[in-house]
């Protein structure tokens, strides 16, 4: 084996193998930037739920129409929609029903195709099979956190709302500088759209337990990898708290 292809770690002083070097700054520019607050006082934060829909996150439908064939472990599936019918979906209303009340923006994205037989998804989601037709159930949100009024809806065929779609574009628009992300699943489309969303400038929060992926090691894995480094992340009981006291209401 050559020097390239390992690495002694005898000359390392091991109190600092598990040391985050960076966390300080990043922490200071990103979790605690005067601008996160300023973004919510100023009502410019926007709540983005995503992909809550038939597609992936029901059972007996999309993904999990034939649970045998699905590729998630029956275990798993138990945990993933336990998750999201007891934690992730009363959070995400709560969430929802607090921007309503504020007159915040809700956006809701989805994973839909442009016509019936997809052919314009992207190459990803056409080597998964990924595909929610205009008009069918797949497509349809989950009636508990279904869209309201005239509420933006983006679809999308990527895992990355941002680069599928012209969701910036909108969001410049209306003035929106901050974003609260929840939904599905936090180690693929969520952490997707929060890594672009912060790259882009947008201040970001996560919602730990609005979010849900079909393991408990691929959620938390991806709330470690995020938290102070692509944005903030906190609990719905923390962030319904935050944008009470921010909004003076």
């Amino acid at each position: 084996m050559s020097d390239l292809d390992k690495t002694d770690i005898d000359i390392v002083n091991e109190e600092f193998l598990d040391v985050d070097p960076l966390e300080k700054s990043y922490r200071t520019s990103i979790a605690e930037a005067p601008g996160v607050f300023e973004s919510i006082e100023k009502h410019k934060t926007a709540l983005l739920v995503i992909d809550l829909q038939y597609l992936d996150a029901a059972p007996g439908f999309g993904v999990f129409a034939d649970a045998e064939k699905s590729g998630v472990p029956k275990e798993a599936q138990e945990y993933y929609f336990k998750r999201l019918h007891h934690m992730v979906l009363p959070n995400v209303r709560r969430l929802q029903d607090r921007f309503r009340d504020l007159g915040m923006e809700v956006i809701h994205t989805r994973i839909m195709s442009m016509t019936q037989d997809g052919r314009e998804r992207s190459a990803g989601h056409k080597r998964l099979h990924l595909h929610a037709a205009p008009g069918s159930k797949e497509s349809e949100f989950l009636p508990e956190i279904s869209p309201k009024g005239d509420e933006l809806v983006i679809n999308k065929t990527a895992s990355g709302v941002f680069n599928a779609t012209n969701l910036e574009y909108l969001l410049r628009n209306m003035g929106i500088t901050g974003l609260f992300v929840c939904g599905v699943y936090t180690n693929e489309c969520v952490s997707t759209t929060v890594r672009d969303a912060c790259d882009r400038g947008f201040y970001t929060t996560m919602i730990n337990d609005a979010c849900a992926s079909v393991t408990p090691q691929l959620h938390n894995a991806t709330i470690d990898t995020i938290r102070d480094r692509y944005a903030r992340v906190m609990t719905t009981e923390e962030a319904v708290q935050e944008i009470k006291e921010a909004a003076k209401v």
